[in-house]
C-alpha cells in the first residue's frame, strides 16, 4: 500500500462544511479513508458528505458545536457506531471573532472565540484520545495558524486561541507518543476561504480587496493559498509517510513567515 493511502481508515473532520475542513474531507476520501464530517452547519456538512459519496466514497455528516462537551461526545459516538473506530482526527473547527483593539474587545466575542478555537480543541482531544489509546494507534492534526506563532494586532482572541492550540498539540504529543498516537498542528497563513474574506471585510469595510492586495504583496509566492494545499499536508501528517513526525507545527503560508 502507498504510504499516503489511508485505505479503510476512519477520519473525523470538524469544521468540515467548507474551507480547509471541507477540502480535507475530500482529500481524506481521495486517500481511501471513510469520513465523518462534523460542523455546526448541518446542511453544509451534509453537502460535503454527499460530494464524497458521489465520488464513490463513504461519508456521514453530523452537526456539532465543538465548544459543547455533549456535542463532541455525540460525534465521537456517531463515528464509533457507524465505523467502529477513529484512525485520523482533523481537529479543525474554528471561528475568527472580531477585528478590533484589545482595549475595546467584546467579552462575549472573546468567550466564543476561546470556546470554539481552544476549548473545542481540548474537548476533541479529550474525547477522541481515549478511543485511539484503546486502539493503540491514531494520528491527530490540530488547526492553529500563523497567528498562533506570532502576535496578530486587532485579532487578540484569535491569536491567543491559536497560540493555545500549539501548547495543547505539544502537550498531547508528549503524553501519547509512546502509546502509538501522533499529534501535530498545521499553521495556515492567508488561505482563500470564507474566514479570510470575513476578516478582510472587518479590517477595511470600504475596500476589503485592498487587504488581500496588501497580504499578497508581502507574500513571496504572490498569492493566497488554496484550501486543498493545506488539506494535502493534513493527510500527509496522518499517513504512514509521516510516521516519525510528532509534536510539530507545520507553517503553510507561501513563505511569508520566512521573510
Amino acid at each position: 500500500m502507498n504510504e499516503m493511502e489511508l485505505k479503510d481508515g476512519v477520519a473525523v473532520v470538524t469544521g468540515g462544511a467548507g474551507g480547509i475542513g471541507g477540502a480535507a474531507c475530500l482529500a481524506f476520501a481521495k486517500a481511501a479513508a471513510r469520513i465523518v464530517v462534523v460542523d455546526i452547519d448541518a446542511e453544509g456538512a451534509e453537502r460535503t458528505a454527499s460530494e464524497i459519496r458521489a465520488m464513490g466514497g463513504q461519508a456521514i455528516a453530523t452537526r456539532a458545536d465543538v465548544s459543547q462537551s455533549a456535542d463532541v461526545q455525540a460525534y465521537v459516538k456517531r463515528a464509533l457506531d457507524t465505523f467502529g473506530r477513529i484512525d485520523y482526527f482533523f481537529n479543525n473547527a474554528g471561528t475568527e471573532g472580531r477585528v478590533g483593539p484589545l482595549a475595546e474587545y467584546d467579552e462575549a466575542v472573546w468567550d466564543r472565540v476561546i470556546g470554539v478555537n481552544l476549548k473545542g480543541m481540548f474537548l476533541g482531544l479529550r474525547h477522541v484520545l481515549p478511543v485511539m489509546i484503546a486502539q493503540k494507534k491514531g494520528a491527530i492534526v490540530n488547526t492553529s495558524s500563523v497567528a498562533g506563532t506570532v502576535g496578530a494586532p486587532n485579532l487578540s482572541a484569535y491569536s491567543a486561541s491559536k497560540h493555545g492550540v500549539l501548547g495543547l498539540t505539544r502537550s498531547a504529543a508528549g503524553e501519547v507518543g509512546k502509546l502509538g498516537i501522533r499529534v501535530n498542528a498545521v499553521c495556515p497563513g492567508p488561505i482563500e476561504t470564507r474566514m479570510i474574506r470575513s476578516l478582510a471585510g472587518m479590517s477595511n469595510p470600504e475596500d476589503p480587496d485592498s487587504v488581500k492586495r496588501f497580504n499578497v504583496g508581502r507574500n513571496p509566492m504572490g498569492r493566497y493559498g488554496d484550501p486543498a494545499e493545506v488539506a494535502r499536508v493534513v493527510v500527509f501528517l496522518c499517513s504512514d509517510a509521516a510516521s516519525y513526525v510528532n509534536g510539530a507545527a507545520w507553517v503553510i503560508d507561501g513563505g511569508r513567515a520566512a521573510i
